[in-house]
């Protein structure tokens, strides 16, 4: 049994930057009902990663969820690997065209939240607000491993790494429930529909293979630095909700729990919460909590 949508989305096509992005619409486009949500989905991921937390409201809101270049119904970003920069360029093109001259509340989820994060730094006057869902950054990355990385991207590109194949949709929902066991099993069905494309190739049959340019998996040569990061960071002029599962592992992607706290100090307007029995996926795992906070935060901003 797959999972009952109570709000079904919309699918919009908008021509930015030379590619053609798919964007997942909730709710009625009206200036009066306030600044739009404009989630953002995080790496591997897909927009209708969003559906639960949407069907979760309260009520009716008008919100956006883009598949980023390279990722679900979006297209490929025709590069050798993908930079973070361009992410950011797509989210002021997509704003550009969904939401015009308001502003507007940025909700993104791990790699969504960083690109929402460095957005809010660099165009403040374009949004109300953030939610940063597990959105913690990456380790600090020193100038003496700039020759690695490049030698690394070099061979990767000599020799991409694959996505695998998968022989039926249970299997793709099988494969979601592996990576995270808190995922139940009718919304894993429903994200294996759409985390996933019919390809004959995969498997030597008809098959599935993951909605994902296979090129996401090369590394990035450009190094992360924390130092950049931060600068941003502190130009954010909007209220941030930082929302993270109490069952994560994912501040080791920053380094630790610690370096993720010393981080925060960066922020000006912030609120640090965390949801019980939630892991990394927790807008997968506790779908409901995760609309609570975000209504709460944004009923809050209008008050």
């Amino acid at each position: 049994m797959t999972y009952p949508v109570l709000r079904p989305s919309r699918s919009l096509f908008v021509d930015l930057r030379g590619l053609r992005y798919h964007v997942r619409s909730w709710g009625e486009v009206s200036r009066e009902a306030g600044p739009p949500l404009v989630m953002l989905h995080g790496w591997m991921d897909v927009s209708a990663s969003f559906q639960f937390v949407v069907d979760a409201f309260g009520r009716e809101r008008q919100v956006f969820a883009p598949d980023w270049r390279g990722f679900g119904r979006s297209a490929r970003g025709g590069a050798d690997c993908y930079w973070f920069a361009d992410y950011i360029a797509d989210l002021e093109f997509l704003l550009d065209a969904l939401v015009g001259d308001r502003t507007a509340i940025l909700v993104g989820h791990s790699m969504g939240g960083n690109v929402a994060m460095l957005y809010a730094g660099i165009r403040p006057q374009r949004v109300r607000a953030v939610v940063n869902l597990e959105g913690f950054g990456l380790r600090d990355t020193a100038p003496e491993r700039a020759p690695a990385r490049y030698a690394q991207w070099l061979d990767e590109l000599r020799r991409p790494p694959p996505l695998r194949g998968y022989a039926s949709l249970d299997d793709v929902a099988t494969r979601l429930r592996k990576t995270n066991p808190r995922l139940c099993a009718d919304r894993a069905a429903f994200l294996a529909q759409h985390w996933s494309m019919p390809d004959g190739d995969a498997t030597g049959g008809a098959g599935y293979r993951l909605a994902a340019d296979p090129a996401h998996r090369i590394v990035n040569p450009t190094l992360y630095r924390w130092a950049e990061v931060e600068a941003c960071w502190r130009l954010i002029s909007a209220p941030v909700l930082w929302v993270e599962g109490t069952a994560t592992d994912a501040h080791k992607w920053a380094g630790d729990a610690a370096e993720v706290t010393r981080r925060l100090a960066a922020i000006g307007r912030l609120e640090r919460t965390a949801i019980d029995d939630a892991g990394h996926m927790l807008h997968h795992d506790r779908p409901q909590a995760v609309a609570r906070l975000i209504e709460t935060f944004v009923d809050a901003l209008a008050g």
